[in-house]
């Protein structure tokens, strides 16, 4: 919404009715929200497809749920927009799995699919796309994004959008969601302000994330422990390696509670 986005498209399919009681007027801050569920997950590709009714004439800015990155969004629609392509995927110089090849600007291969270059940069899974990319992608079938993309390369319509400084975390497994955390320490409060911590409570501030309204009782132990915001943790828990995400009680070591 900062970036000036208005409207939202969401695929959904754990868990959808959680998104109605969340969300029951459809909008969140005034921007409207629409939902889109998938029964059998549709692979990237086929999520796009998915949405179709929802993309109209102006270009789609697509952001996967697990990724958390400072990336200027706002400069990467610029680009996009300013272009003549069809999509202009977001990507790093660095990062654990460099198979987009790039040169002079332009992407010329994906995980060596065209032979042309293992790759030189890291995808972030953030893009802009136009709506002919529609036009690559079957309707009703579970498919990757990456064969359309592949032949926006064959078209030359298939843009970079390079950052130098951004950070970038996936956190689609609970290490590297850990990780992120672990990382983003240094740049926000870990022990907010507005949580209520009973004073008897043994936290160990180094390795703990505590969010803001977050309840935590008498003679609680904390240790390398995620608090959400607005959480419990009752008194006399002893939490380890933990994720709380609504209430906790008793010992626990390694648990989502």
């Amino acid at each position: 919404m900062s970036a000036g986005v208005t409207d939202f498209a969401i695929n959904t399919h754990h868990i959808p009715t959680a998104w109605d009681q969340v969300y029951p007027e459809e909008s969140y801050n005034g921007a409207s929200i629409e939902f889109f569920f998938e029964e059998i997950l549709l692979e990237t590709g086929g999520g796009i497809k998915n949405i179709e009714s929802f993309i109209g004439d102006d270009p789609v800015l697509v952001y996967n749920g697990d990724i958390l990155t400072d990336l200027d969004l706002k400069g990467l629609m610029e680009a996009h927009i300013a272009s003549d392509d069809v999509a202009t995927l977001a990507l790093f110089r660095t990062g654990p799995n460099c198979n987009v090849a790039v040169d002079d600007g332009r992407i010329v291969d994906m995980r060596h699919a065209r032979g042309v270059h293992e790759g030189t940069h890291q995808f972030t899974g953030i893009y802009c796309i136009n709506r002919e990319i529609l036009d690559l992608i079957p309707a009703n079938e579970k498919i990757s994004i990456v064969p359309a993309f592949l032949e926006l390369i064959e078209q030359g319509k298939l843009g970079a959008y390079v950052s130098e400084s951004a950070t970038w975390h996936d956190l689609g497994s609970r290490a590297s969601y850990f990780e992120a955390h672990e990382l983003l320490r240094d740049k926000s409060c870990a022990i907010e302000e507005k949580a209520m911590i009973d004073p008897s409570a043994e936290i160990c501030v180094d390795t703990c994330v505590i969010g803001a309204g977050a309840e935590i009782g008498k003679n609680v132990k904390l240790k390398n422990t995620i608090i959400w915001p607005g959480a419990t943790v009752d008194e006399g828990a002893d939490l380890v390696d933990c994720i709380v995400r609504y209430s906790a009680s008793g010992t626990h070591i390694g648990a989502d509670l």
